[in-house]
């Protein structure tokens, strides 16, 4: 079945960058339409950018330009690269595969 376990998670000042890493398996990913979403405590599940097949990667206007997502398919590894991060970054960061998730990375942007 698929599983997806998150990591890179932590605290960073404003400006920062972390890398965030997400171990999938029960599936090839190459192929795989995935994302990254966020959650704040309260608030709605934020969808952050997603990559699919032949390169394709689409990004939420709040993070265009400061994130990057990538596959490494031979490490069956979905990435997000954080620059740039601004306190309204904090929230816990899941990759998800359809209806599965992980159980999430904690990111907090705070000085």
């Amino acid at each position: 079945q698929v599983q997806l376990v998150e990591s890179g998670g932590g605290l960073v000042q404003p400006g920062g960058s972390l890398r965030l890493s997400c171990a999938a398996s029960g599936f090839t990913i190459g192929d795989a339409y995935m994302k990254w979403v966020r959650q704040v405590p309260g608030k709605e599940l934020e969808w952050v950018a997603s990559a699919g097949a032949g390169g394709l990667t689409i990004y939420a206007d709040s993070v265009k330009g400061r994130f990057t997502i990538s596959k490494d398919n031979a490490k069956s590894t979905l990435y997000l690269q954080m620059n740039s991060l601004k306190p309204e970054d904090t929230a816990v960061y899941y990759c998800a595969k359809g209806d599965a998730r992980g159980q999430g990375t904690q990111v907090t942007v705070s000085s």
